[in-house]
Formats: C-alpha cells, structure tokens, sequence
C-alpha cells in the first residue's frame, strides 16, 4: 500500500481516524487527514515504538491493525495458516511472561509457544489445556498475580542460554542485515561534488568487512543481501531468513539522514515495548554496540532506544539496529567515507559481540579487547 499522509482524504483516512478515535488520541471522525489526525498519528508511532514520520504505511498500518484489540474482546488461538495478530495478544504475552510461563517473545503474534504457555497455566488452574484464551481463561487470569519475583523471567531464561553457549565464538552463527538495496531503495543518498554517496553502498561495505572479521574469529556469518540485489527485502522477510538459519545474533546495519546538517553520531535499537517488556539481551548487546562504536570512533552518543520494528520484533534471536551515522551531517559523512574509519566501526561491533558471551561477572570494560588477538586465539587452538 502507498503511504496515507496529511492532505489526503477518503474511506482509507475514515478507518485509521476511527482507530484513532477508539484509542482516544482523536476527538473526531472524519475522512480528511489534517493537522490533528497528523499529530495523532505521530503520538501513535511514538508510544508503539515504530518511525515517527506522520504517515501511514504498511508498518504503521498494520500496527495500527493490531491496537483495535485489547485483552478479553476476543477469543485467542493458535492457527497455523493464519495467526491471531493484535495488541490483545502482546497483552496476553506479557501477562504469561510476568507470572512466570514461557510465553516466548512478546511480539503480539500468538503462535506455538503462547498457545503452549496458556495450556500450561490452564492445567495448573483446572482448566482444559487447549491453548486458547478464552472468557474463563480470562477469569482464571485476572484473578492471578505474578508467580515469578527478584528479575524478569525473559531475561533469566536468556541469559542462562547465553551462559550455556560458552565464550567461545567458534561455531556460532551471526546475521549481519545491510540495510535496504534492491531496485529504487538506497536508503539515505547524499551528493557530493562529482560523487554520489548512498547508504545501500557504504553499509554493505561494512558488513562485508564485519563478515571477514567475524569469519576469521570463527563464527558462521551470513548476510540478507549481495552489493546488488534485484529486489528489496521488508523488516519482515529479513526476520524470516534469520529465524530460518538458526542464527545466534542478528545486526542490522544503517545510516541515518536529517534535513538539518548539524544533525550526527551514532544509535542502537533494541526489541522492546512501550510498556518496557524488551528483549533483554538484545538490550545488553544494543548497550555493548552503542559504547564500543562510541569509545573507539569518538562519535557522538545517541544512546540506546527500545523500537517495536519487524526486523527487532519478529526475530527469535537477540537483535538489534545501528544507525552509524548521519550521512547527511558533513562531520559523520567525511569519517564514514574513510576506509580506515569503517575498520574502526567493524572492530567496534566485533568487541561488542565477543563481550556478549562474557557473563557478566568476568566482562572487561569497553575498548579494552584487542580484537587482533581474537584471529589469533583461534588459530592457537587449531
């Protein structure tokens, strides 16, 4: 679908305002986009975590979509062909997180494992274990409070994961996401004299130097496109092929752009939802990325936001987004275009992704790891 924006009008606007209207974020309904419906839209990108732009397209739409539903106004099941998708089941995610079942990652999808978690909770209460959520289900939960105390239980069950996967890096596999390429989608595109930079082109080549790195370290890399792909990927399909080939991590790699120059450094987003339910260790490697790239390179720091975007919420492996830089700013253009800058970055990355297996009790501060010394330590115990 285009993108709905301000100005335009018909039953497409008349539908999203109604939503809007029902989240008490619009006083009225209307089939006019206006001032009002604009600032009601960004005030909706702002609270689920996604790009706050004032337009409607699909990630907002479908987001949207999906708040119609609050927990207890529907039936809640597992269906293989076509997913219940909605707030409702977010709510439902976290509720189960929080009173100690597995419910998985909170992305409003109910699939296996949140049909699996409430057949359990329905056993312990006396109820069929069906895996659906439904009027007594509900009764049954409103009824309980949290069984689990003294940390997140998403968080304990993945951090043990990491605890038992060892600190070594040999054998683990990492997806490393150049960000968009394919047909029209360059990404930012910033003019310079006779050249012409782009984000599809600097981006691949950092990720095809972090995949050197990381090879050489002994993980099994894979990247979601070549230089030139013939056609673009959503947040969606990249999740996909990284949930396909069982990967460990995931980084997605990408540039930022602002009409204002003055405009620059570097950011790391995390899976997380305005309720601060997140993905706590793609949280932990968000903040590892963030610091090492700012020790080493002396960017400015934009610190580490929680976003709801497809790419961070449908992966089953801890995620996350760097934005590394503005191209559009003439500080961070003229340190990216250098060879030599981009190494740093790789290096960054690199340090930060080895201080992801380090329990936490034995980490070393940031920018202290010689990531030289990683190659070398593989080749010791070959």
């Amino acid at each position: 679908m285009r993108s709905i924006r301000r100005g335009d009008n018909g039953p497409a606007v008349v539908e999203i305002r109604s939503i809007l209207v029902g989240l008490e974020l619009l006083e009225t309904a209307s089939d006019v986009f206006d001032d009002d419906m604009d600032s009601a839209v960004r005030a909706f990108q702002q609270s689920r975590g996604i790009g706050v732009d004032g337009l409607v397209g699909p990630e907002t739409w479908g987001t949207l979509d999906a708040a119609r539903w609050r927990l207890g106004t529907r039936t809640l099941f597992h269906s293989v062909t076509d997913a219940l998708v909605g707030e409702d089941v977010r709510e439902l995610q976290e509720r189960m997180l929080e009173m100690g079942y597995d419910a998985g990652r909170a992305d409003s999808i109910y699939g296996p494992r949140t049909a699996r978690s409430v057949a359990q909770f329905q056993r312990e209460v006396g109820l069929t274990p069906d895996g659906s959520c439904g009027p007594q289900t509900m009764k049954a939960l409103r009824r309980l409070g949290r069984k689990v105390v003294g940390g997140r239980p998403q968080w304990l069950r993945e951090s043990e994961a990491f605890r038992q996967a060892g600190t070594n890096l040999m054998g683990k596999t990492i997806v490393i996401d150049p960000g968009h390429g394919g047909g029209d989608d360059l990404g930012v595109v910033v003019p310079d004299g006779p050249l012409r930079w782009t984000e599809t082109d600097l981006v691949f080549d950092l990720a095809a130097r972090l995949e050197g790195r990381l090879a050489a370290a002994g993980m099994r890399v894979h990247l979601t496109r070549g230089p030139q792909p013939a056609s673009s990927m959503t947040g969606a399909e990249r999740a996909e092929l990284a949930n396909s080939l069982g990967a460990d991590l995931l980084i997605s790699l990408h540039l930022d752009g602002h009409d204002n120059e003055a405009a620059h450094g570097v950011a790391t987003y995390h899976y997380g939802t305005g309720s601060g339910l997140s993905s706590t260790v793609g949280e932990r490697l968000a903040n590892l990325v963030q610091r090492e790239i700012v020790v080493r390179t002396g960017m400015r720091d934009c610190h580490v936001h929680s976003k709801t975007w497809d790419l961070l919420r449908l992966t089953k492996m801890p995620a996350v987004r760097v934005d590394l830089g503005y191209l559009t700013s003439p500080v961070d253009r003229d340190r990216l275009v250098n060879p030599l800058f981009r190494e740093q970055i790789v290096e960054a990355i690199l340090a930060a992704v080895q201080r992801m297996y380090y329990p936490v009790e034995i980490d070393v501060p940031t920018g202290s790891i010689d990531v030289r010394q990683l190659r070398v330590a593989l080749a010791n115990k070959a």
